[in-house]
């Protein structure tokens, strides 16, 4: 089994330090391949940079249906581009925000979110309405510390995600934690051992879901809302990205494998 890793930004060194986590957890026979766009923002952090970076994300999700992979992983925590992802693949997509919120809600009965920064905090309020998660969420929280600080030497990223996480468990009354960014994955397990709670991070979550549907030989519905897109053609800048009729599309270099 191979799933693709989509980190939507194009800082290399986030990328590959989710592709290790999620490495970790999965069975042994999957193989988990990260990338990023070669075109888009440095870092999402608000709606422009989650709309200026779903092209490049669904280019990655166009090769990787040509190159037969079985299911993707879009590691943004505002899951850009998730439908029109879905609409374009054959096996599971899977948003981090979508895996993080179902996995708290089953794990306790109420969950706080601590993201970066306070201006993304509409967005994950958002998410959890979307996806029926909004009853489950107690509060998102925000440390206001940039994406690109999470990983910096010296950076007072960690401590200030476990003290929001502090927070959250005594004045929410949360009883799990939903960390809201993808660039946070390697800090989730340190932080859940010093909190004692459940600590969720979407990376792995989503990795191991998507394993576990493409187990279960489960794709995307192709009719109906997820149905490919279309064909047309569009001008400009985006004519590349043109839908092209189902029948022009080339077949994967390998057959999509299930189990």
């Amino acid at each position: 089994m191979r799933i693709k890793l989509i980190n939507p930004n194009t800082t290399q060194r986030m990328t590959a330090a989710m592709g290790a986590c999620a490495s970790a957890v999965v069975a042994p026979g999957t193989e988990v391949v990260a990338v990023s766009p070669p075109m888009g923002p440095p870092s999402i952090e608000g709606y422009y940079d989650e709309a200026l970076a779903t092209p490049g994300l669904l280019a990655e999700i166009e090769a990787g249906e040509r190159d037969g992979f079985d299911g993707y992983v879009i590691a943004c925590f505002g899951d850009p581009g998730l439908y029109a992802a879905r609409e374009l693949a054959r096996g599971p997509v899977l948003g981090i925000a979508e895996a993080a919120m179902h996995a708290a809600s089953v794990l306790a009965p109420g969950f706080s979110v601590v993201t970066t920064l306070a201006r993304t905090r509409g967005i994950a309020w958002h998410l959890a309405e979307r996806y029926g998660m909004r009853r489950f969420c107690r509060n998102v929280r925000a440390i206001d510390v940039a994406v690109l600080e999470l990983d910096e030497p010296g950076s007072r990223a960690q401590r200030a995600i476990v003290d929001e996480c502090r927070r959250a468990l005594d004045e929410d009354g949360a009883d799990a934690i939903v960390l809201g960014c993808a660039g946070m994955t390697t800090l989730c397990a340190r932080i859940g051992d010093t909190l004692g709670v459940p600590v969720v991070d979407g990376v792995t979550a989503a990795v191991k879901w998507v394993e576990a549907l493409v187990a279960l030989r489960l794709a995307t519905a192709k009719r109906g809302d997820f149905a490919r897109p279309l064909p047309k053609r569009y001008d400009g800048e985006f004519a590349r990205f043109s839908p092209a009729d189902p029948g022009e599309i080339p077949p994967p270099a390998r057959p999509l494998r299930f189990g």
